[in-house]
């Protein structure tokens, strides 16, 4: 499955995640707000993703190392911590943070294609791509965020990001779901269809279970 966006949107329909984790009510008097990341984040990243960096220490590299098997399961942990503190201190990640209430409440990772050498080992997601195609690859929501509008929020404001850095055309790569079903978030970590599709996303392609490609 393909889904293409080519032009801003509003948001839709967003996480799915988490059946029996407590969630907490957001209404107006604690809205969610969303900014780009700066390069003075790297503590607000670090407490947002916890000591697992996330999930299973990836901190957000998975798609920036190139090979997996024993390249990646030795680049998780503190070599990945350290390689992303690195980026995001030099202004060389891009994304979006979430906050309710001045809290961290979720994170969205986008940035150039080319800057993400793994998504074109995935037989699934290989295409043509331009210097100004961007990816969407990853989202990460704590549980007691899920499921209140957080993930509808990064990805709208992390799809508006793209669009005022150049990008003429933005990729993601949701886990693709039979109907009513729901997994752990360890394995929705790019989001699912229903999350791009309100906001301009298009199919290409045969749908069908995995990680499908957005853009």
């Amino acid at each position: 499955m393909r889904i293409v966006h080519n032009q801003p949107a509003r948001s839709g329909d967003g996480n799915r995640i988490g059946r029996h984790i407590p969630r907490t009510s957001v209404n107006a008097m604690n809205a969610i707000h969303t900014r780009p990341l700066g390069c003075d984040d790297w503590s607000i990243v670090e407490t947002l993703f916890g000591p697992r960096g996330a999930c299973g220490g990836c901190w957000c590299m998975w798609w920036r190392v190139p090979m997996g098997g024993r390249a990646w399961e030795a680049a998780k942990g503190e070599p990945n911590r350290e390689a992303f503190r690195k980026l995001v201190n030099a202004g060389a990640a891009s994304g979006v943070l979430a906050f309710v209430d001045g809290e961290a409440a979720g994170w969205c990772g986008i940035g150039p294609r080319a800057e993400f050498p793994r998504v074109d080992r995935s037989k699934s997601l290989v295409r043509q791509w331009s210097a100004d195609t961007w990816s969407l690859n990853c989202l990460y929501v704590p549980p007691r965020w899920r499921g209140v509008g957080v993930a509808r929020a990064l990805v709208a404001a992390v799809v508006e990001l793209a669009r005022q850095r150049g990008a003429t055309e933005v990729e993601a790569y949701p886990q693709s779901l039979a109907p009513g079903e729901r997994q752990a978030g360890a394995f929705v970590w790019t989001g699912v269809p229903s999350l791009y599709e309100p906001l301009g996303f298009r199919r290409q392609g045969e749908s069908g279970r995995g990680r499908a490609l957005s853009c």
